[in-house]
């Protein structure tokens, strides 16, 4: 069941093999453990695919593909799951971040207006920048825990469930 409804979702694997910045993997891509949707590959590349998501870093994706390769781990799931934040979620989520960056350093919340400047992001980086990075490593581990756990127990309770159903 579980692996239906995920597979409902994934984008073709040929559609990612020619993207024009996963190219860059070459033959990489060509490992079957990165196409095949079991439990490990599904619970390893939202794990992965999570944690990237909540890294503020520009090219998310090529970062979970590399993921996904050196994990070995369902490459497509990995891949999505990065889209998680994107241009309507990422002020919530980093905003986030950064109120668990200012938690975690024990700093006082700093108010400050985006500004789509160079000297406003060297500022930033200099006073909510620790804070921020900081809070984004941590949401993005725990994210990725908690996906990994949350979707083996899912597996396994469908699997379950699928082989119930299928001894009535």
């Amino acid at each position: 069941m579980a692996k239906k409804t995920i597979q409902r979702f994934l984008p073709d694997p040929n559609k990612i093999r020619h993207h024009k910045y996963l190219r860059i993997f070459g033959h990489l891509l060509q490992d079957a453990n990165l196409w095949h949707l079991n439990r490990r590959s599904a619970r390893g590349a939202f794990a992965v695919g999570l944690f990237f998501a909540f890294i503020p870093v520009p090219f998310q994706m090529v970062l979970a593909a590399a993921g996904a390769i050196v994990f070995r781990v369902n490459l497509p799931i990995s891949v999505a799951l990065v889209w998680l934040t994107n241009p309507l979620t990422m002020p919530p989520i980093f905003y986030g971040s950064y109120l668990v960056g200012t938690l975690i350093l024990n700093q006082p919340e700093q108010h400050f207006a985006f500004e789509p400047s160079w000297a406003w992001f060297l500022e930033s980086i200099e006073t909510i920048g620790p804070a921020f990075l900081i809070g984004s490593l941590v949401c993005a581990s725990i994210a990725s825990i908690i996906a990994y756990f949350s979707i083996d127990i899912i597996w396994r309770r469908s699997v379950i469930k699928a082989w119930a159903t299928r001894n009535k």
